[in-house]
């Protein structure tokens, strides 16, 4: 969310004037509040049938496991394969696409998508397409001519109302109706024909999918058939008829008639906006084919059968509803956790442990579980200000003996593989993962900071399968881990020095790796003007 805000502003305006228009619009009330949202009946999932292509490879892939209650899973590690499977279900798709996101590009990747339900509305698709309202500054006419289509709807989880072109003005009505607004939903679910369904932390723009000239993401997601999926789909139908959600066309007016919108869209999401990329071939890093060839010949490749539970926020932490204890999200991981025996990985981008988690750390030290976290390192953060409250923390989980590796982009380069796919761009870890006991398996849209487990709406997967775990520490290579720099303590016993991995001089660190003393002191200094429960 500060992406959004740094974004609005040139870097030269400085701290003052951004206090000073932020001071502004606390006392200006918004123009106009939300409309009255409609009475009107809920719509609900499709289930899955095997009249449906997607239907029918989901029952083989269930067929002869004595309907033990387990789903189907594979794992989509690779950014590529994570793109083209959803590609591949919304092409073969025949009765329903239910999309939900934190984020949707306007960028070749977010049309490309657009495009594609679009194209399957126009076959008789029904297409439901849920967006948080956050990032979608300039694209009501857009998300307009996908709604035009009889079979599409597009419905908008805690709108802007007044400010819905410029990103510049949102930031202006962000804080005038702070409140409500600074609420956000961070979920991601792809439901197809509900018979198969994606999860994870991937949102929907060029950036997540290894596009983008200017930073990427390192992310993973799951494939999923089975008991799991009709989970996933009531969560869904839960947020789409949620007070919150609004239908795009009762925040967002538009001139021209729906067959202009159409005529627009068609243009916009064209190959000269929305380029496809380059045809996925060959296997992952697993050893699978992309998603067509193993739903053509499914007895190629063995999906993994496990117990596998979907959970999310209710979609009414929007509106400061505190959940009852346990419920949500974040209680429901925490208690995982602290039930871990022996080993817990956490992997999230933005790790603000706070007291609590502190205090749970000391806990399962104490019963010598080991604890290792992965995140990213300062210069390779998208969200500085939270590195830094991260760094608050470093020291004290260091003489707990945990174990620290923080993810760049100059350690990843060094690994042939992942040089030649990030090219010129930065490399980020936005992966949410965590392995307990190396037989339990959590993922989704969640990361482990203020913000998810208070302010904003997440979406998980709970996955009990000491395959998929072995799965995610080959892929990773989380025994011997590469691509980063290892946190230690200095011999004072006070302050950290960082160690290079993956090549012999494992180079030896003062200071935070690839960043100017300058640029950690402003951010320091803005950190003291954002609450740590912001972040």
């Amino acid at each position: 969310m500060l992406k959004f805000i740094a974004s609005s502003f040139p870097a030269s305006r400085g701290l003052a004037l951004r206090l000073a228009i932020a001071g502004i619009a606390l006392v200006l009330a918004g123009c106009a509040g939300l409309p009255p949202r409609a009475a009107e009946p809920p719509t609900l999932s499709i289930a899955a049938s095997p009249v449906t292509t997607l239907g029918r490879a989901a029952g083989a892939l269930d067929a002869g496991a004595s309907r033990d209650g387990l789903s189907s899973i594979r794992p989509l590690i690779e950014a590529s394969f994570a793109l083209d499977a959803r590609f591949e279900l919304m092409r073969r798709a025949e009765a329903s696409l239910d999309v939900q996101t934190y984020q949707l590009g306007n960028d070749k990747t977010g049309r490309l998508l657009l495009r594609e339900l679009r194209n399957a509305a126009r076959r008789g698709v029904r297409v439901r397409l849920l967006l948080d309202d956050f990032y979608t500054a300039g694209m009501d006419r857009l998300l307009l001519g996908l709604a035009a289509e009889p079979n599409a709807e597009v419905r908008l989880f805690n709108p802007f109302v007044n400010a819905r072109d410029h990103s510049a003005t949102r930031w202006l009505e962000f804080f005038g109706d702070f409140r409500r607004l600074n609420h956000r939903m961070h979920n991601k679910l792809f439901v197809a024909d509900g018979a198969m369904a994606i999860a994870g932390g991937r949102n929907l723009a060029d950036e997540y999918f290894l596009r983008s000239e200017g930073a990427n993401f390192i992310d993973f997601e799951l494939i999923m058939a089975g008991p799991v999926v009709p989970e996933a789909a009531r969560i869904f139908d839960t947020y789409w008829n949620s007070d919150v959600v609004y239908p795009l066309q009762r925040i967002a007016g538009a001139s021209g008639t729906p067959e202009a919108l159409k005529s627009e869209f068609e243009a916009a999401t064209s190959p000269a906006y929305a380029p496809p990329p380059a045809p996925v071939s060959g296997t992952d890093v697993m050893g699978d084919p992309p998603l067509g060839a193993q739903l053509a010949d499914l007895g190629r490749v063995k999906w993994m059968r496990a117990d596998a539970h979907a959970a999310a926020d209710s979609p009414h932490k929007a509106l400061g509803t505190l959940a009852a204890p346990g419920e949500s999200l974040a209680a429901r991981f925490h208690e995982m956790t602290a039930n871990a025996r022996s080993d817990v990985v956490v992997i999230s981008p933005y790790f603000i442990p706070g007291e609590e988690g502190m205090a749970r750390i000391r806990e399962g030290r104490a019963r010598g579980v080991r604890i290792s976290v992965v995140t990213n390192s300062l210069a390779d953060s998208d969200e500085p200000l939270v590195n830094i409250n991260y760094n608050r923390y470093r020291v004290d989980m260091l003489k707990l003996g945990v174990n620290l590796y923080e993810v760049s982009t100059e350690q990843l380069k060094r690994n042939r593989q992942l040089r030649t796919l990030l090219k010129k761009a930065r490399g980020r870890l936005h992966a949410k993962l965590a392995l307990v006991d190396r037989e339990w398996v959590l993922l989704g849209s969640m990361n482990l900071d203020p913000r998810s487990a208070r302010l904003n709406t997440e979406f998980g997967v709970r996955v009990r399968s000491f395959e998929l775990a072995q799965a995610l520490l080959y892929a990773y290579q989380l025994d011997d881990i590469e691509g980063v720099y290892r946190v230690v303590l200095m011999p004072d016993g006070e302050n950290v020095q960082w160690i290079g991995t993956g090549d012999v001089n494992n180079e030896v660190l003062d200071s935070e790796p690839d960043s100017s003393l300058l640029t950690r002191l402003q951010l320091l200094l803005f950190s003291w003007f954002v609450p740590t429960d912001q972040l």
